[in-house]
């Protein structure tokens, strides 16, 4: 059989990397997930970058109705656990399309149109619900996240990134997500034994945060806080903030030098132009934080955001 490339991961990061995967429409459809000595292997269609690839020979799927075989062509789709997200200006093709997903045998109950670009400071978008209803849980690194699109921001896109950061989290941190929708960094942070606070000024995206937290069993380390981050009272608490907040995050760098601890680490999310996508960042956090020694430990690459944009992550020190 021939030998096609698969992405190696462990099975409880295997739904978080299908999902990225299929919306970097990299899963290869005609193969078997399959598993071996404790590794889970996903089939691709090419080698995806910041992936560890193996060559295997999976076996080919047992065949059944896709999209394709009911439209005639491959529609473009992102999927959140069970429901489908469209981009698509015409809306009779958008409809067409969602009954082609609702029809297959894709684990698809509902199908979302995007209406708008993020918006707001709540960073919603609005959505045609074409089928189904627009709540679902999405399964990340073994994490359940139950969450109403229509109402709260997430993108399943960034689960790669978050489990990076969270891998280095330990038991007797205290974690500040000034920016916490539904609890992506939050959640596993306590899972891993963290003390962990999430702010977040979306009522819907806090009453979300702290549903999860039971859903995963650790409320007892979560403290979810509707409001502006700027008027919390955690003044010199965190050895960890998260500050994903790409495009306004320099607004909000002095509440953080307030919250950061003696010794505090910083994930800093920004976008920025390639050809300076980290010097802007930088330069904020060490123009506020005149009381540290300021050390940028890492740069990361998260994902390209616009032609010639990219959205990127500092690892910042604080001591």
């Amino acid at each position: 059989m021939d030998r096609v490339p698969c992405v190696r991961v462990r099975p409880s990061a295997g739904e978080a990397t299908r999902t990225e995967l299929a919306g970097r429409e990299l899963l290869d459809p005609s193969r078997k997930i399959t598993v071996e000595d404790g590794w889970l292997y996903i089939p691709v269609l090419e080698p995806p970058s910041l992936f560890d690839v193996e060559y295997r020979s999976p076996p080919q799927r047992d065949r059944q109705t896709t999209p394709e075989d009911v439209l005639g062509f491959s529609p473009r789709y992102e999927r959140i656990g069970d429901v489908a997200l469209l981009d698509e200006d015409d809306p009779e093709r958008a409809a067409e399309i969602a009954t082609a997903l609702c029809e297959s045998d894709l684990p698809i109950e509902s199908v979302l149109n995007r209406a708008s670009k993020v918006k707001g400071e709540l960073r919603v978008r609005d959505w045609d619900v074409l089928e189904g209803d627009p709540t679902t849980v999405h399964r990340e690194y073994g994490m359940g996240f139950e969450l109403d699109l229509s109402a709260v921001y997430f993108s399943p896109r960034l689960a790669t990134e978050r489990h990076r950061v969270i891998e280095q989290v330990e038991a007797d941190e205290r974690l500040l997500d000034m920016f916490a929708g539904v609890g992506p960094f939050v959640i596993p942070a306590a899972a891993k034994g963290a003390t962990t606070v999430g702010v977040d000024l979306n009522p819907v995206a806090i009453d979300y945060l702290e549903r999860n937290a039971g859903r995963n069993d650790v409320a007892n380390r979560v403290t979810a806080i509707e409001g502006d981050v700027r008027t919390v009272e955690y003044t010199g608490w965190a050895d960890r903030l998260v500050m994903n907040l790409p495009h306004s995050a320099n607004e909000f760098v002095e509440t953080a030098v307030r919250l950061a601890g003696d010794a505090c680490w910083i994930h800093y999310y920004d976008i920025q132009h390639e050809d300076d996508p980290f010097g802007p960042g930088e330069a904020a956090i060490r123009e506020a934080a005149t009381e540290y020694d300021v050390t940028v430990e890492h740069k990361q690459i998260v994902r390209s955001y616009a032609p010639h944009e990219l959205n990127v992550c500092l690892d910042v020190r604080l001591s």
